[in-house]
């Protein structure tokens, strides 16, 4: 035999010996353990009544990217950083009772990219590759095609009825997601006047940073994106040698400067850098409006926790301040790196991202009240990331197939379609591993398949069966009777946690007219019910 040859058949013989002694846990030998798993699932299920209430709060989590293929890994991760198997581990968006598929093609694409979706699910209206914010009659990068077709958001419909509003993305805040939420513009990457062309500029376009303070008044911005911010040359507070983070703009406007011009008399105003507990503010805008880098934020295997708050802190951070309005709230929650981590085929960089989404999405909802809450946790698209090979039970997501190619060559589980992973790199549990992938390409791209939406709450029940991409934000407008469909508050109450007062009678009291309560019960019933 070859070398090769002795090589492989050594490493079949290691794993039949090893298939021969691997089982899953002794408890899922006995079949009970399935029937009453089973049985306890289906008694949730047929106890389950359906919350009707008028949503007071809309809170939205969008993993960019993060597929089904992703969320399936990240379980399984998210179990073994624990020292469990994995496979069995439950996730705070698994707990979710409602759920349903969104398909995420673009008018013009079969696979879409991040701003021609989030206008779908934000917006209402699907629309072209790399536009933000209008309709399909826009064309990307073409100016003069965007005016008369812009579309507003959720997030504006909110504000417009009387909600507090905010944005909390690990991107920079003019990417594509949270643009969308207030911006229009016929090009995603117009960030700042200087990424656009001077035909833009001079048929009346303006960059999405600018728009950022003249479109709509947001409550609570928390990201990235200081650069799009300042002019040319200006220094960054947090990396003065670093010619890349300086600012980009080109039209001599801090518009940092003008954000806090814009607040005075609404915050304290503050230039100190916040740390990982959010209590200070470095060179951002106001404590509730806060850019922690000059461009995204760090990867979370990356930050700082001394210096960088994680997604979790800066999802607490902005629910706390939105919460102080007694009409409610929508925020956005971005978990943007899980696809900067696909792009660059880094599966170990992606899924950790979305373990940290879970981690924020738990702190929603210890935050909130269900009854009056309505939480979505869904994606905009997913990756040519693919799960694969028949590991055994337990084996390191981030590890080997048992079994090998044609050519006697060992493959990872987790792979992609294409990308930068063509060339085979060693060390395949180290975050910066590159996954194999079968196409080389210096950026891996986007999959086309449908993208789970999971739902709890006030008319949690809406996001079901297959729907298109656009349905998302009708759906949440009804559920929280803003925007055009007010059907839901007119027939529903909104739910509010106000005490109910239960005042006894006497004989006497009914006897007495006209009110048939005396005014010292009435009076004795408010005074116990305000101090309690």
């Amino acid at each position: 035999l070859s070398i090769p040859s002795v090589s492989l058949l050594s490493h079949l013989i290691r794993m039949l010996l090893k298939s021969m002694c691997v089982s899953g846990p002794v408890e899922e030998e006995n079949p009970e353990f399935w029937r009453a798993q089973g049985a306890k699932a289906l008694q949730a299920a047929l106890n389950r009544k359906l919350n009707t209430n008028v949503a007071k709060n809309i809170m939205l989590f969008l993993g960019d990217g993060m597929g089904i293929t992703t969320i399936t890994a990240a379980r399984i991760l998210k179990g073994q950083m624990h020292n469990q198997s994995g496979e069995e581990t439950v996730m705070t968006m698994d707990t979710f009772p409602h759920a349903g598929l969104l398909k995420t093609y673009s008018v013009d694409f079969q696979i879409p990219d991040s701003s021609s979706t989030a206008t779908a699910y934000l917006c209402g209206v699907k629309t072209n590759l790399n536009t933000v914010g209008v309709n399909a009659a826009a064309r990307n990068g073409i100016c003069k095609t965007q005016k008369g077709n812009e579309v507003s958001s959720i997030l504006k419909w909110a504000k417009d009825a009387g909600k507090s509003v905010g944005i909390v993305t690990t991107t920079r805040v003019q990417h594509a997601t949270p643009a969308t939420t207030y911006a229009h513009s016929a090009s995603r990457k117009w960030y700042s006047d200087a990424d656009m062309p001077a035909s833009a500029k001079k048929e009346g376009c303006t960059d999405i940073a600018s728009q950022l303070l003249n479109n709509t008044d947001i409550d609570v911005i928390i990201g990235g994106g200081r650069k799009y911010m300042t002019p040319k040359g200006t220094w960054d507070p947090e990396y003065p040698r670093d010619l890349a983070s300086s600012g980009k703009r080109q039209d001599g406007r801090h518009l940092i400067s003008e954000w806090q011009k814009m607040k005075v008399g609404k915050v304290e105003r503050e230039k100190k850098l916040w740390n990982n507990k959010l209590t200070h503010n470095i060179g951002y805008i106001q404590p509730q409006n806060s850019l922690f880098e000059p461009g995204d934020l760090r990867f979370d295997l990356e930050r700082d926790p001394t210096m960088d708050p994680s997604i979790t802190e800066t999802t607490e951070k902005a629910i706390r301040i939105l919460s102080k309005n007694p009409k409610g709230f929508f925020l956005l929650v971005e978990g943007g790196r899980i696809d900067q981590g696909h792009h660059a085929s880094r599966a170990s960089m992606a899924l950790h991202e979305t373990v940290a989404f879970d981690n924020a999405v738990a702190k929603g909802l210890e935050l909130t009240n269900e009854e009056e809450t309505l939480t979505l946790v869904t994606a905009d698209h997913s990756h040519a990331f693919t799960f694969n090979g028949y590991p055994f039970r337990g084996q390191s997501i981030l590890g080997k197939s048992p079994l090998y190619g044609k050519d006697m060559l060992p493959y990872t589980t987790l792979m992609y379609g294409n990308g930068p992973g063509y060339k085979v790199v060693d060390n395949k549990q180290s975050k910066d591993y590159v996954q194999l992938s079968a196409v080389p390409l210096d950026t891996e791209t986007h999959g086309g398949e449908d993208v789970a939406v999971l739902a709890r709450g006030p008319m949690a029940h809406l996001f079901h069966g297959v729907q298109e991409q656009s349905y998302l934000a009708h759906a949440m407008a009804y559920a929280g009777c803003v925007g055009r469909d007010l059907r839901h508050c007119e027939s529903r109450p909104q739910h509010t946690n106000t005490k109910r007062i239960l005042i006894t009678t006497t004989d006497d009291d009914r006897n007495s007219a006209p009110s048939q309560v005396s005014y010292i019960s009435l009076v004795t019933a408010l005074l116990a019910a305000m101090l309690h």
